[in-house]
């Protein structure tokens, strides 16, 4: 596999569209293609924390990691990282693209001395990326119905340490996501 992993390149629109083309398809959901653009709009995106998957120059995969809010039982609120979407094109899916995005991601988390990073997602592939049933740390996330509740994950990272709460998505993160359902 010759793919290339960078930081996404928000200030160029062939690439933006690419990204949008990618989850657009990725997820079988044209409003799926307008999630990255929303949440690059959001004061909890993080660009060195955003990635694209480059074969050839062509955008194959994507995935991006912002902050959500941690609620402590003690009252304290902590913004922390937060993996969300990961598209891959379908026609490359099952490649190791999407592995590599995530396990690129979480390194730039982990470069910056964060303890974890969360996500909403299968149990069964993220958990061979080194996710954990978030409610083992003492974590839980906002999961929709029909989501089993292991799907609330975690990955401990260099810099872990235990801090139990609740995620809540900050409004305009919360907004981008629901304009999916």
């Amino acid at each position: 596999m010759s793919i290339a992993i960078r930081a996404e390149n928000p200030s160029d629109p062939a690439e933006v569209a690419a990204i949008a083309a990618v989850n657009a398809a990725a997820f079988d959901r044209e409003e799926h293609g307008e999630l990255p653009a929303a949440l690059r709009a959001t004061s909890h995106h993080r660009p060195g924390w955003c990635l694209v998957a480059l074969d050839g120059g062509a955008v194959v995969g994507h995935v991006m990691v912002g902050t959500a809010f941690l609620e402590r039982p003690d009252g304290s609120v902590l913004e922390v990282p937060n993996l969300s979407p990961l598209a891959v094109a379908p026609e490359r899916q099952r490649e190791g693209i999407g592995a590599a995005l995530v396990h690129a991601a979480v390194a730039a988390v982990d470069a910056d001395g964060e303890p974890f990073v969360v996500l909403e997602g299968s149990p069964a592939y993220y958990g061979r990326l080194g996710f954990e049933d978030a409610r083992a740390h003492g974590v839980s996330l906002p999961l929709p119905d029909w989501a089993p509740p292991a799907a609330g994950q975690l990955r401990p990272l260099s810099a872990y340490r235990r801090l139990p709460g609740t995620i809540v998505y900050p409004a305009a993160v919360q907004a981008a996501f629901d304009a999916l359902e």
